[in-house]
């Protein structure tokens, strides 16, 4: 159970680390103000960087989709109700990540069909772009979801088995304010209310958990 937990730990701050690194080649997993035309430049620009920010992203949903089966096997023996519910939502998150990067990859053959057209043309190509960009931002969407109740899952755990509860309080507070912040965005796209407050109490409690689990075992 050391190991796995060890790992966990490392895997939540590898993974925000990673987050951290597509954000800075570029990568978006949403974008409420989305210029389809100015991002068709910039991928036609530097393709290969936009290429990074894609092989990155597949390396956080793998990353996800390992850790999920790490805090299973570390926390199942506590509630394996609660870990199963764990393991279905946090891997179906990395599944759903996983499946959003075949489309968003087609942006580079648009860009470069962008950069060599005419008006009309780039009308069209930018309408398509932002058609692939807008069910990746649904999708992302439904995948936050599913790490809100993954996510609630794990955190009940580490309240009720006594491990490490104040943690957990966090994780679940955390939880309810994404997955509530989210599905109100997806029936209303402009709603932004709780969305910064959700998303940055949810990287604080992984910051949290992940140092704590390395540590905790290490020493």
């Amino acid at each position: 159970m050391i190991v796995e937990m060890i790992f966990s730990g490392f895997l939540f701050l590898f993974i925000l680390v990673l987050n951290l690194a597509m954000g800075a080649l570029g990568y978006s997993m949403e974008k409420d103000d989305y210029d389809s035309d100015a991002e068709l430049q910039k991928i036609n620009k530097n393709p290969r960087k936009f290429k990074a920010g894609i092989g990155l992203a597949l390396i956080e949903h793998g990353c996800v989709i390992v850790l999920t089966i790490m805090l299973f096997i570390a926390f199942s023996p506590y509630n394996l109700i609660l870990g199963i519910v764990l393991l279905i939502f946090r891997i179906g998150e990395g599944l759903i990540q996983f499946y959003n990067e075949k489309n968003y990859w087609g942006h580079l053959n648009i860009a470069r069909q962008y950069s060599s057209t005419i008006s009309d043309e780039k009308t069209s190509l930018s309408n398509l772009a932002r058609s692939i960009f807008k069910t990746k931002d649904s999708r992302f969407k439904f995948a936050m979801i599913c790490w809100s109740i993954g996510t609630f899952a794990f955190s009940i755990v580490l309240v009720t088995s006594g491990v490490v509860p104040e943690i957990g309080w966090l994780g679940i507070i955390a939880s309810i304010l994404v997955g509530f912040s989210t599905g109100i965005k997806l029936a209303k796209p402009n709603f932004k209310d709780f969305t910064a407050i959700g998303g940055l109490s949810a990287i604080l409690f992984e910051i949290i958990i992940g140092g704590w689990l390395l540590l905790s075992s290490i020493i």
